[in-house]
C-alpha cells in the first residue's frame, strides 16, 4: 500500500467514525463542509471519498439536506458483530409474536428522524401491514419511533425533530415536538408505545424499545395490524412485545434491573 493508499483509507474511516458519531447525536446528516470541519479534511477529497463510500453502499447521501448518512450496507457487514447478533437473537421473537398475537411483526432502529425496518416476519392474514423491510416512515407517528425516543429529554427531542415537517400523517399523529415529547413520556410510563390510526388510518400497533448491554436503546420491536381486527388486543399485545423486547435486551447483555437506577 502507497503513502496516498494510507491516507485515502485513512480518510474514509475518518468520515465513516465521524458520520456515526454526528447520527449519535440525533443532528440532521452531516454535509460535506460539516464533514471536512470534523475530520480536518480538504472539501474537495472529503467529497470525492464520500462519492466511493456512496457508491460501495457504506454511506446514503439525503436526496433533501444533501447530509450523509452510515449505509445500509454497513449492518449487512456486521453479520458476525453484535448487530448481527441482535437480527439472530430477534427472528425467534419475532416469530413467537406472530404466534402470540396473530399480526405481523418488526425489528427497527432509529434512522436520523425515520425508523428504518430491518426485519419483518408476516402472519397469515390476507390482509395485514406491510412488511416495510429496508424502508424508513416517521419516527414521530409510529409506535416504534416514539419506542425509539424513550430515552429522549424534551430538549434532545425538539433538537432532533427541528424543521421535521409533521405533516403526511394522519391529523391523529403530533403536530409538533411537544406533542411528540408528551406521548412519549406516556408510553414510557406505560412500558410500551401505542399508536391508533396516526401513521395510516385504519391501522394501530404497539412497540418496545430494546436495549444493549450499557443500556443503550438500539432498537424496538413492534406488531402492528389492521385496526378493526386489533384494536381490542392492543393492551394484551403490548405487554406480549415489551416482554419480547425485554428478552431480547437480555440477549444483548441488558440488566432489567439497572434502569430502576437511572
Amino acid at each position: 500500500m502507497t503513502a496516498t493508499d494510507a491516507t485515502s483509507l485513512r480518510r474514509g474511516l475518518a468520515l465513516l467514525l465521524a458520520i456515526e458519531d454526528e447520527e449519535s447525536l440525533g443532528t440532521a446528516p452531516a454535509g460535506v463542509t460539516r464533514l471536512a470541519a470534523l475530520i480536518g479534511s480538504d472539501k474537495s477529497q472529503v467529497s470525492r471519498s464520500l462519492k466511493i463510500l456512496a457508491e460501495h453502499g457504506l454511506v446514503d447521501r439525503d436526496p433533501e439536506t444533501l447530509g450523509y448518512r452510515l449505509g445500509w450496507r454497513l449492518l449487512a457487514m456486521a453479520g458476525r458483530s453484535s448487530r448481527g447478533g441482535l437480527l439472530v437473537a430477534a427472528e425467534p421473537l419475532l416469530k413467537r409474536l406472530v404466534r402470540e398475537t396473530g399480526e405481523r411483526a418488526h425489528l427497527s432502529v432509529l434512522s436520523g428522524t425515520s425508523v428504518l425496518t430491518v426485519l419483518s416476519e408476516g402472519s397469515g392474514y390476507a390482509v395485514q401491514a406491510a412488511g416495510w423491510v429496508g424502508r424508513s416512515v416517521p419516527l414521530h407517528s409510529t409506535s416504534t419511533g416514539r419506542a425509539l425516543l424513550f430515552d429522549h429529554t424534551q430538549e434532545e427531542i425538539a433538537q432532533l425533530v427541528a424543521g421535521l415537517p409533521f405533516g403526511g400523517a394522519t391529523t391523529k399523529a403530533p403536530r409538533n415536538a411537544r406533542q411528540l415529547y408528551e406521548r412519549t413520556v406516556a408510553a414510557r410510563a406505560r412500558g410500551f408505545a401505542l399508536v391508533d390510526e396516526e401513521f395510516e388510518a385504519g391501522l394501530v400497533a404497539v412497540a418496545a424499545p430494546v436495549r444493549d448491554y450499557g443500556g443503550r436503546i438500539v432498537a424496538a420491536l413492534n406488531v402492528s395490524a389492521p385496526r378493526f381486527r386489533f384494536f381490542t388486543k392492543l393492551a394484551r399485545a403490548g405487554k406480549q412485545v415489551k416482554g419480547a423486547a425485554d428478552e431480547l435486551s437480555a440477549s444483548l447483555g441488558w440488566d432489567a434491573s439497572s434502569i430502576l437506577s437511572r
